[in-house]
């Protein structure tokens, strides 16, 4: 049967076809994420991320992929690895999550070419993801020596391999993966305007950089960039100390980028953080840090209470700060990917949360 992309493209006898294919993809894709949105909880509108004024549909929680495609290592991807992949973004779905998270890096190409394995399988999983892929970073031992870039050049190529790889169009959000100290921001807002402009991606973000960092780039180009993300958890609650120590002198001593968290509020630039559910580590009963054993115990009751695990807590408690952070789950077993699910669900007490975050900081707020 004629699929409806060619019966358009035929009957309109258009030679330069591949500009309305991606319109019309993108159609498509819209219709899935109308639909999805009225038959999944997950994506309701209540939820207000400051990502759903771009996708409306947007779930809190993201996947992510850093460890697919079997591993960092050379060996190329196997079967095993795509349905592996397969498997996991089904999943996604039947839980509510609807963003996958990815880098041109991540084990060194293959997280995005087993993602693109399963996209050229099923090419409706492709309509109902959000997919999002950073570039900007060069490894050893391909690279001489590690280093960020982003020059135009490497930016340019880095993004065409990604969509290869992917076997897609376009991305719907490209991310500038680190700063690079020797960007030149002229000539990358050219770049990305000119990407822009040939659909290789709807919208820009950035990883790891500070609200200075964001407002540059910003003011060079009228691409809205909508989201940073940032290790940000309840081990890593810099985020947090930033805003509770200021005027005093341990403000210096947490490395979290003063101020950054209330730009990207002020400008609803959502906020998405890495390393969310910290290793699982707050599941660890026996840690050999105190403050982190005294902090699994405390949630341990809370969790039973809830009935999800531990993990589902320690999301829930990032998740309730009013930036409206997006958590990165990073796993590869769906098992813990139903168990991070659970903590869209959860509401703490105000009590609670303060009773978490000082125990594991080891005393009472200042």
């Amino acid at each position: 049967m004629l699929s409806f992309h060619s019966f358009i493209l035929g009957y309109l006898g258009i030679a330069c076809h591949q500009h309305l294919y991606l319109l019309i993809s993108k159609f498509t894709r819209l219709t899935f994420m109308q639909n999805y949105s009225t038959e999944n909880k997950m994506s309701s509108s209540a939820n207000k991320l400051p990502i759903n004024q771009y996708f409306v549909d947007a779930s809190q929680l993201i996947l992510g992929t850093m460890n697919l495609g079997g591993g960092w290592n050379n060996n190329p991807i196997s079967k095993e690895d795509i349905t592996q992949a397969h498997t996991l973004l089904e999943h996604c779905l039947s839980v509510g999550i609807n963003v996958i998270d990815i880098a041109d890096i991540y084990t060194f190409g293959k997280a995005e070419s087993v993602i693109g394995e399963v996209f050229k399988q099923n090419r409706t999983l492709r309509e109902q993801f959000i997919v999002q892929s950073k570039v900007g970073i060069k490894l050893t031992p391909t690279f001489e020596v590690k280093q960020y870039d982003l020059s135009g050049r490497w930016v340019t190529e880095s993004l065409n391999a990604s969509l290869k790889r992917l076997n897609i169009d376009y991305l719907d959000v490209l991310f500038l993966h680190r700063p690079d100290p020797l960007m030149q921001i002229k000539p990358l807002s050219e770049t990305l305007s000119n990407l822009h402009k040939q659909d290789k991606f709807d919208f820009l973000a950035v990883s790891n950089m500070h609200a200075g960092q964001i407002a540059l780039i910003q003011t060079h180009t009228d691409i809205p960039v909508i989201a940073n993300q940032l290790e940000m958890s309840l081990l890593h609650s810099g985020f947090i100390e930033d805003g509770i120590t200021t005027n005093m002198h341990d403000n210096a001593a947490f490395g979290f980028p003063r101020g950054t968290l209330e730009y990207c509020i002020q400008q609803n630039v959502q906020l998405q953080a890495w390393g969310a559910m910290a290793q699982g580590q707050f599941t660890q009963l026996d840690s050999e840090d105190k403050n982190i054993a005294a902090t699994a115990k405390l949630i341990k009751p809370i969790a039973e209470q809830h009935d999800c695990h531990a993990n589902a807590i320690v999301l829930a408690w990032l998740m309730m700060h009013p930036a409206q952070i997006q958590p990165v789950i990073g796993s590869t077993q769906t098992e813990r990917i139903t168990q991070a699910a659970k903590s869209t669900e959860i509401q703490l007490t105000r009590e609670q949360w303060y009773q978490i975050f000082e125990t594991r900081r080891g005393n009472e707020v200042p």
